[in-house]
């Protein structure tokens, strides 16, 4: 199984510094090509190498860390999925330039964090996200707390718990299995539409919570 990471922001960078504590192979990458990454995969060890979109896309299992603005300009041009597993670590929101109109906007309950959410209409937005991927098993999963949370799989005497969800039974399982691996406690929260907006920044009830497995 070989594991693909496009994006190399917070999300993206903090993942792979999971995988590779635990030795764990995988392939990232970024909109300014491998060369960018060189002296970061040096940093964290051998099981993670620099790849392009095109490379990390191709793995069997690819986690989606882009900013939401940026899907589709990513992810258009990328070969048919057939098939393969699809990790949505997305959050519909846009992040404000902090001298932009919309950073004081009192309209914006968000504009204090520096964000706001996406109009979406009616639809949630794994339900929106699955159409930049179409023909992958999608599943949502490592979006609900801040990236920088990957780096601590084991807190306050227990395990981090990390929430997944997706309408794939195999594919959930494949990646129950990578939150296992990479030292987390996974529990499904069932189907997209149900367990994706639970999950889901802004306004998920289970977004934004540190949830905690006591270990017995």
């Amino acid at each position: 199984m070989s594991i693909g990471i496009i994006g190399s922001g917070t999300l993206g960078s903090n993942f792979a510094r999971a995988l590779a504590k635990k030795g764990i192979s995988a392939t990232i990458s970024n909109s300014r090509g491998p060369e960018s990454l060189s002296t970061f995969v040096e940093e964290i060890g051998a099981s993670i190498k620099a790849g392009t979109v095109e490379e990390a896309a191709s793995a069997d299992i690819v986690l989606v860390a882009l900013r939401w603005v940026d899907l589709k300009g990513a992810l258009s041009a990328l070969p048919a999925w057939n098939g393969r597993v699809v990790i949505d670590g997305t959050n519909a929101v846009e992040f404000l330039a902090p001298d932009s109109p919309d950073a004081t906007d009192a309209r914006n309950p968000l504009a204090v964090y520096g964000i706001k959410s996406v109009d979406l209409g009616e639809k949630y937005s794994s339900e929106v996200f699955s159409q930049f991927v179409p023909g992958a098993r999608v599943v949502k999963a490592f979006n609900h707390n801040p990236g920088e949370a990957l780096l601590e799989p084991k807190v306050s005497g227990g395990q981090r718990v990390l929430f997944y969800s997706g309408d794939d039974v195999a594919a959930k399982a494949e990646v129950g299995g990578i939150i296992e691996a990479a030292g987390f406690f996974p529990v499904d929260l069932g189907s997209l539409d149900v367990g994706g907006p639970l999950a889901s920044l802004p306004f998920g009830a289970l977004s934004t919570h540190s949830f905690v497995k006591i270990n017995e």
